[in-house]
């Protein structure tokens, strides 16, 4: 029987540096679109991966909608909205450091959760939901609650919910906003991916067992605490250890490192590995992400299992 992961949150128009710095080229990403496109291509047939957003209905949008189609992703639930458009970041890089401008103001994937029966039908089927603090971040308080709400039900149902906190102040009204929502979307979550750099400095956390604990007490079962290139520590149940990935010299672009990391340990994960070892498919395959340039690199891959 197919099975069904949807990621919900917003694709963006993507303008990305190419080698000349004076050129940029057009393209879609995001950081749960990043993580569907490469879930798409590493799980086979058996798995439907949906992309859960809003968009509107101009030619850009129509043109982002044929993207998600064309690289596999299910675009049957995509929300438009004749009134709205959707966002677009450029990227910059400064010694492989990516920076971002924003320009959303438009985003129509601001309204995705505006509607709860809209949203619980675009969840319709979902073994496994997939979302971020970016997701979250986006939402005015309103539809911010109407997705927790949403989610708690789907996850009540027998759906797996995995949430990476992907950190972004920008986005917030202050970090104490950010920090009490984050927190929100945990306690709704089974599976969560935070990255200890961002987690140290919003949260205070003084270690990674202590960004694992913080999120244990709101329920969380399995714990990934990401550490950029470091070790990582593992939390699974009542099992807590670490694992440190190969060291990657040659970084070019470390746009999508978290979100390509995020695939490699889902499709591992979700097939039967325990969770040691998806973290390690994770690392391989974000390593393979940030030697390249973009969100999106069609030559990375996972290892075998």
């Amino acid at each position: 029987m197919t099975k069904k992961l949807a990621a919900i949150g917003e694709c963006m128009v993507e303008m990305a540096p190419t080698g000349d710095t004076a050129t940029y080229r057009m393209g879609f990403a995001g950081d749960t679109l990043n993580t569907a496109w490469y879930l798409r291509r590493a799980m086979g047939a058996e798995w439907d991966i949906d992309y859960v957003t809003a968009v509107g209905t101009d030619a850009t949008s129509d043109a982002m909608v044929g993207f998600l189609a064309s690289s596999g992703l299910g675009t049957g639930r995509i929300q438009r909205r004749a009134d709205r458009t959707v966002g677009l970041y450029m990227i910059e890089l400064q010694d492989g450091e990516r920076h971002f401008s924003y320009w959303r103001g438009q985003s129509a994937a601001k309204t995705l959760a505006d509607d709860q029966t809209e949203l619980t039908a675009c969840l319709d089927g979902a073994d496994v939901i997939f979302f971020s603090g970016i997701t979250v971040a986006i939402l005015p308080p309103a539809a911010r609650d109407t997705l927790f709400h949403v989610l708690r039900a789907k996850r009540q149902a027998g759906a797996t919910v995995v949430f990476d906190p992907n950190l972004r102040p920008k986005l917030w009204a202050d970090g104490t906003e950010m920090c009490a929502a984050i927190m929100q979307a945990a306690a709704e979550s089974d599976i969560v991916l935070p990255s200890f750099e961002d987690e140290a400095e919003w949260f205070g956390d003084a270690s990674l067992a202590a960004t694992a604990d913080r999120y244990r007490t709101v329920g969380c079962g399995t714990i990934i605490v990401k550490n950029g290139g470091g070790s990582m520590l593992i939390v699974e149940g009542d099992k807590t250890h670490a694992v440190s990935p190969q060291t990657v010299t040659n970084v070019v672009d470390t746009t999508a490192a978290g979100d390509s990391f995020n695939a490699g340990f889902l499709a591992f994960y979700l097939t039967g590995s325990n969770a040691a070892d998806s973290a390690m498919a994770g690392a391989h395959l974000a390593a393979q992400v940030i030697q390249n340039r973009g969100a999106l690199v069609k030559e990375a891959l996972l290892p075998a299992k």
